[in-house]
């Protein structure tokens, strides 16, 4: 994370305690995805890593979590819908 930041990059963690949801505002253009440990989620030393921290939201029946793979996707496919949306519109 830190060579990342050194490169300007943003830092967004995905963590499902986060205030804000990751459809909530746009995603810099530049930024790396942190997902934590199914279940467990991001530890407290890379959630306060973070420059930015959003959470997936899920309808309420029971799951509390997603696959780590899934949050991935859903993290990138949000990154993708902002930006290369733009892009297409050049």
């Amino acid at each position: 994370m830190r060579k990342k930041k050194a490169a300007d990059f943003w830092t967004v963690g995905l963590d499902g305690n986060a205030e804000e949801s990751l459809w909530t505002g746009t995603l810099p253009e530049r930024c790396t995805l942190v997902v934590g440990a199914e279940g467990e989620g991001l530890s407290r030393l890379v959630r306060e890593t973070c420059d930015i921290l959003r959470r997936i939201p899920i309808m309420a029946g029971g799951v509390s979590s997603l696959n780590a793979s899934v949050a991935a996707a859903l993290g990138v496919f949000e990154w993708s819908r902002n930006h290369l949306a733009q892009e297409g519109a050049k």
